[in-house]
């Protein structure tokens, strides 16, 4: 590879990428005027904007107490909210002053001081109010009768009561819409005088029956409504601070202390300091604009330098000039994420200088004082470059691939939602406070430079957070070689440069496939296939769960019961019937064919020796993944309860699992990846799809690793029939050994451990002797099964990768967790 040719190609982009001005508006100038004028906006409209006030209607208000007065003039009285200014949100039309007849007064305004259309606006409150009163009234009668059917044990006028309740409440809904107002308040007659007599009664320490048993007040509110919920909070506040005056005078009258009813009453104490408070802003602020400034930036370059070749007839001459095709991907891809890295990098920039200039005008007094916030320091800074170039590394290279694949710009831009919908998501989920770095969530793309960016922002000064650091770049810098390979891959494809637009009608698709029909199944179709096992598995967690929890009948049984259906539906059948409509060939298409004896019998051996390295890397991973949910507990006590015959855990862990997803992974899937002609990419990518389809992170680790040995063994002894074997031995064996655990826990603790096994926990392990002997022959038998050829029909790819991979696929597979698969 020549960097002089990738320099050349990078210079010849860029000074393309800067002419055009859409370019150059979308990844500079917008940035430095978008936040500013933003900013401004928002403090405009943040000192210029009032709330209109809101209605609240109170029927019966000279039944209200005398002293404290609630009620002002058409107002609740200010000192009644923790925000005096709140009274003025909140107009209070009364019935006081309301005319003899509401109904008339609503046709025919009264003379009042008031103009005439406020007037009539009043006077159809108030008539609305007194219709929704009966209401209620009618309301209260239908839930005394339904209180006494249910006493009675009358179920049919329960369900009449009910019925008559909920036609009564539509009414009132009616009724509340069509008086426009946001509250109602309806104040039981007799009420102020009923708190009177109470205080007396309790000040004279004699009190008559019960003293609190009288009518209360009715609020209506409308929730679905936002503008009655937020009247009906502040109602609410008003009406607790003022029940609370009233508490404390009669705590007064009995010479009692006012705090009586808070005996606890704790003071907070908040420790947060200026800094803390703006390194929380900033920690929450640059890791999201980071991710998605980074992807964003990527777009619009990425577009212009493939599918915009494309459009302006330009590839061809780009493909005659003397540097090869990686040279040219290179230099394209350098220019995208030179442009990634200054959108993100203008802004941060941009959106940290407006929001310090705001947060400095509301401490200054412009608003309600906040205090100032700091930049973070200069080595938090330092971290948010260095993790940008990972980032914009791994999005540049995507976007370069996908716009590569796209015929043109607007079909490259379809390509780029489902992306930029997954980082949204990803970032959205890196934001939560609940989630914080670990060594899991470290390697996972995005979410790593994410999370450890979050830490160390919220963290100023402490080195905690570093030890994530190397892993986390790491990984991000091999997930964008990986991406940067698949745009390297798509652009020495003829047939994805030079591909023509074509359109897509379901009906001659359908048409196509079941009369044109090929022995094995697409790359697409496998893929399919996998979205549709993945969806149906989301489907099917409710379903199961339901049936988890029942109580009625054996658990371990019903669980094992649901594991062979959600085996059988999700898995198998997604497959078994996409290759009898989508192949010709059933038996190509799941390699039903005898194996050879060589092959079988490896894959009989394999398991035996692979299980006890599966249990002790998992055992030493243990740190690495997040706690196991409480369902996997549930599986391990089915598995080795003694309640059940040995044939029940072996048919639900061992036996349907094998079948089912040997069928759908090593059969209809890896059969359609191995269409790529690259034979050792079909088995990685069937294997990750095996990992994946398992969920929980600890099994998505160790079935991915398994599923690698499991996809040799198919191609090499090209049979499904090895590949049943070898996954219900592995499965078996893990069933058998938690039997054996549990059965014989209190025997085997009394025996001293030896140099092969031992037993601690309440569970068996294996020593190094044992791991030892296990590795060797671990070893021995992939290196056979990477050298021999393929039984049947030969593979000329697979064997010209054998040499190069052979000895990395041998390494790879001794390690596998001991969870089932």
């Amino acid at each position: 590879m020549s960097w002089k040719n990738i320099k050349l190609i990078l210079g010849r982009e860029v000074r393309d990428q800067l002419r055009d001005r859409r370019t150059l508006f979308m990844i500079a100038i917008l940035p430095l005027l978008l936040y500013p004028a933003l900013g401004i906006g928002m403090v405009q409209m943040t000192v210029l904007f009032s709330e209109q006030p809101r209605t609240v209607v109170v029927l019966g208000a000279e039944h209200l107490p005398k002293s404290p007065q609630l009620l002002g003039d058409d107002r609740i009285i200010a000192e009644w909210f923790d925000i005096p200014s709140d009274a003025e949100k909140l107009i209070v039309v009364t019935d006081r002053d309301a005319p003899a007849d509401a109904q008339s007064a609503a046709i025919e305004p009264t003379k009042d001081s008031a103009p005439p259309d406020e007037a009539t606006r009043r006077a159809k409150l108030i008539a609305h109010s007194e219709k929704i009163r009966l209401l209620l009234a009618d309301l209260d009668k239908l839930k005394n009768e339904e209180d006494q059917a249910r006493e009675q044990g009358n179920d049919e006028q329960v369900a009449t009561s009910i019925h008559l309740q909920a036609l009564l409440r539509k009414d009132i809904g009616k009724q509340f819409d069509a008086g426009q107002m946001q509250v109602l308040i309806v104040v039981p007659s007799g009420f102020g005088e009923n708190i009177e007599r109470t205080n007396q009664q309790i000040a004279e320490r004699h009190p008559e029956g019960d003293v609190v048993d009288y009518a209360r007040p009715v609020i209506v509110r409308n929730s679905a409504d936002e503008k009655s919920l937020i009247a009906y909070r502040r109602v609410k506040e008003a009406l607790e601070n003022w029940e609370e005056e009233i508490l404390k005078r009669r705590l007064v009258d009995l010479d009692l202390p006012a705090s009586l009813p808070t005996p606890v009453n704790p003071a907070p104490l908040d420790l947060a300091e200026q800094d803390q408070i703006a390194a929380n802003l900033w920690s929450k602020l640059f890791p999201a604009l980071l991710v998605i400034m980074a992807l964003t930036g990527a777009f619009y370059p990425a577009i212009d330098v493939a599918a915009g070749e494309k459009e302006r007839g330009t590839m061809e001459t780009l493909l005659i000039c003397p540097a090869m095709r990686s040279e040219i991907v290179v230099g394209k891809f350098l220019t995208v994420m030179l442009f990634s890295v200054s959108t993100a990098v203008l802004n941060i920039a941009s959106m940290g200088f407006t929001g310090r200039y705001m947060v400095s005008l509301v401490g200054s007094g412009a608003l309600s004082g906040i205090g100032d916030v700091s930049f973070p320091s200069p080595m938090a800074l330092l971290w948010v470059f260095v993790l940008l170039i990972p980032l914009a590394a791994l999005f540049s290279a995507l976007c370069l691939a996908l716009a590569t694949f796209a015929r043109s710009n607007k079909e490259g831009q379809y390509y780029f939602t489902p992306l930029l919908l997954v980082t949204m998501g990803m970032t959205v989920f890196c934001l939560s406070p609940a989630v914080e770095i670990q060594p899991f969530f470290s390697i996972l793309p995005v979410a790593g430079p994410s999370l450890l960016l979050k830490e160390l922002l919220a963290s100023p000064g402490s080195t905690e957070p570093l030890v994530y650091a190397l892993p986390v770049l790491i990984t991000s810098v091999g997930y964008g070689f990986l991406a940067l390979w698949w745009a390297i891959e798509l652009f020495s494809r003829e047939d994805v440069l030079f591909r023509e637009a074509e359109r897509f009608e379901l009906a001659l698709w359908i048409r196509h496939v079941l009369r044109d029909k090929e022995p094995t199944p697409s790359f697409i179709e496998a893929g399919f296939c996998f979205l549709v096992v993945i969806f149906l598995q989301f489907g099917a967690i409710r379903f199961m769960q339901s049936h988890l929890a029942q109580p009625a009948g054996d658990p371990g049984q019903g669980m094992m019961r649901v594991q062979m259906v959600q085996q059988l539906v999700t898995i198998a059948c997604p497959a078994l019937f996409m290759g009898i409509l989508l192949t010709a060939s059933v038996k190509k298409t799941f390699r039903l064919r005898l194996p050879g004896l060589g092959v079988l019998a490896a894959a009989a051996a394999l398991p035996w020796v692979l299980h006890p390295l599966s249990l002790e890397l998992a055992n030493r991973l243990r740190w690495f993944f997040p706690p196991l949910p409480a369902g996997i507990e549930k599986v391990a006590a089915a598995m080795s309860s003694a309640e059940h015959p040995l044939w029940l855990p072996l048919l639900a862990f061992a036996v349907v699992p094998a079948v089912c997803e040997e069928v759908a992974f090593r059969g209809f899937i890896l059969s359609g990846f191995s269409r790529s002609r690259r034979v050792w990419l079909a088995i990685m990518l069937s294997s990750l799809t095996f990992g994946i389809t398992h969920m929980i992170p600890q099994q998505v680790f160790n079935a991915t690793l398994v599923g690698l040995v499991l996809g040799l063994i198919a191609v090499r002894g090209n049979s499904l029939y090895p590949c049943i074997v070898f996954h219900f031995s592995y499965n078996a064996i893990e069933v058998l050994r938690s039997r054996f655990s549990a059965n014989y826990a209190d025997r085997l603790s009394e025996k001293p451990n030896n140099w092969f096994f031992s037993f601690e926990s309440g569970s068996l392990h294996y020593e190094w002797l044992t791991l030892l002997i296990c590795a060797g022959v671990t070893t021995t038998l992939l290196l056979w099964l990477v050298r021999r050829p393929n039984d049947g029909a030969p593979s000329a790819s697979m064997d010209a990768d054998a040499s190069n991979l052979g000895d990395r696929a041998g390494s790879k597979a001794t390690g596998q967790p001991p969870v089932r698969i």
